[in-house]
């Protein structure tokens, strides 16, 4: 038996994933709820947890997830894939083509060529050549947007509602409702109960107009959780992003396994570009991506290169970039609160693991956010546009000790270089 082999046996395995299973899951949901229950309670916002909120935030999440799991496909093998961005920007494109001329399935499949196409560049790049995965990355973000905006230019000009910068109106892919439940949840929601009412919305807002590609994507991560951590396949993979060298002397392919894992990088990071272009507006626009790949990249950062908090970092920027949309500066108001207390919490959290040059910044921060919140009513618009990125920079500071990036992720690789 291979080394390889005895640790997908070894009994710790299913110890580790204990971390993301169902249950916990369903239990960081039900904390999160009340918490935001207290927070509409105590501030007097009303619109923190209703349906409409939360249907919007898993239309915001989804791209952003689905591109961080794109990075963590090429990091987990080693390749570090900063052109998430550009694959993307790919993906919007395939997916406002291929989806006006064929139908909106096959624009989801567009997407996924085009993203996989910049996957493969990159993978040639960095895994044939040696190229410098960082260099590689932002190439492919600069080619991407010049090449989908030449392209658009070409194909969309001409046509209904097309032009320059955009698509015709692409068709829905579809989507779920259960009427009834639909119904029976809406009154409880507006029964505005203590936490009941919160829980009601968001079961509501996951059995109403539910995007089909929603369901696609949340299938993505339980079948990406399975093959990386419950297979050889995935095992073999991860050895790649750990230590290539131990692993060719194993007997791994390193090459074709990297190739692998960059390729499916390209591919969910397309289907993400696509699930923008598809769910997210109804058609492809130049731009519309907004710097969400590199958001996708703090997400997989935040989430420790693991799918379960990969949808953490998603939904939190997903989450503050929706109440910037919706209800601007009175709902962003209410979360300095939460940030503010967040931020004493991880304080205690730093100070009893021995860091207290970290705990005294924390608190510091915790003061300042809460100054801001006692001395002002609402948050000016031009700042509530900030907030996502703000909480994930502030989540990514506290969270930064836990962390471990794959021990060979970014190195440059040479068959038999080991020796």
């Amino acid at each position: 038996m291979t080394t390889i082999e005895r640790e997908v046996r070894e009994p710790q395995a299913p110890r580790r994933s204990r971390r993301f299973s169902p249950w916990w899951i369903l239990l960081g949901l039900a904390v999160v709820l009340f918490l935001l229950s207290l927070l509409q309670l105590v501030t007097g916002a009303h619109d923190l947890a209703s349906s409409g909120t939360l249907r919007a935030t898993l239309v915001a999440t989804v791209p952003i997830a689905l591109a961080a799991l794109g990075g963590l496909w090429s990091e987990r093998a080693g390749v570090v894939n900063i052109g998430l961005e550009g694959m993307m920007i790919l993906g919007t494109y395939g997916a406002g083509f291929f989806g006006f001329h064929y139908g909106p399935w096959v624009g989801v499949l567009g997407a996924l060529a085009l993203g996989t196409v910049g996957g493969l560049i990159h993978a040639i790049a960095t895994v044939a050549f040696g190229v410098d995965h960082i260099i590689s990355g932002v190439a492919i973000n600069i080619i991407a947007l010049g090449v989908t905006q030449y392209l658009a230019a070409l194909t969309f000009v001409g046509l209904p509602g097309g032009g320059q910068t955009q698509s015709p109106k692409l068709g829905d892919v579809g989507s779920i409702t259960i009427g009834p439940l639909s119904d029976a949840l809406g009154t409880v929601e507006s029964a505005d109960i203590f936490f009941v009412s919160e829980t009601a919305a968001l079961l509501r807002a996951l059995v109403t107009n539910l995007s089909l590609l929603v369901v696609v994507a949340v299938l993505l991560f339980v079948v990406t959780y399975f093959l990386l951590w419950r297979t050889a396949f995935g095992l073999r993979l991860r050895s790649c992003g750990e230590s290539p060298v131990a692993a060719e002397s194993l007997g791994v392919n390193v090459y074709r396994y990297k190739f692998i894992a960059v390729l499916t990088s390209g591919a969910m990071a397309g289907l993400a570009g696509g699930f923008l272009a598809l769910v997210a507006s109804s058609n492809y626009r130049d731009g519309q991506t907004g710097g969400r790949g590199y958001i996708g990249l703090a997400a997989m950062i935040f989430g420790n290169w693991r799918p379960g908090g990969i949808l953490m970092g998603a939904g939190l920027f997903g989450y503050t970039e929706t109440l910037g949309l919706r209800q601007g500066g009175t709902s962003v108001h209410a979360l300095l609160l939460a940030i503010s207390l967040l931020l004493l919490a991880g304080a205690v959290w730093q100070w009893r693991r021995g860091v207290q040059v970290a705990a005294f910044v924390s608190v510091g921060l915790a003061l300042a956010v809460g100054a801001l919140y006692f001395s002002i009513d609402t948050v000016p618009g031009d700042f509530t546009r900030m907030t996502p990125y703000v909480a994930t920079l502030l989540v990514l500071a506290l969270a930064s000790q836990r962390l471990r990036m794959p021990a060979a992720d970014g190195m440059r690789y040479r068959r038999g270089e080991g020796g």
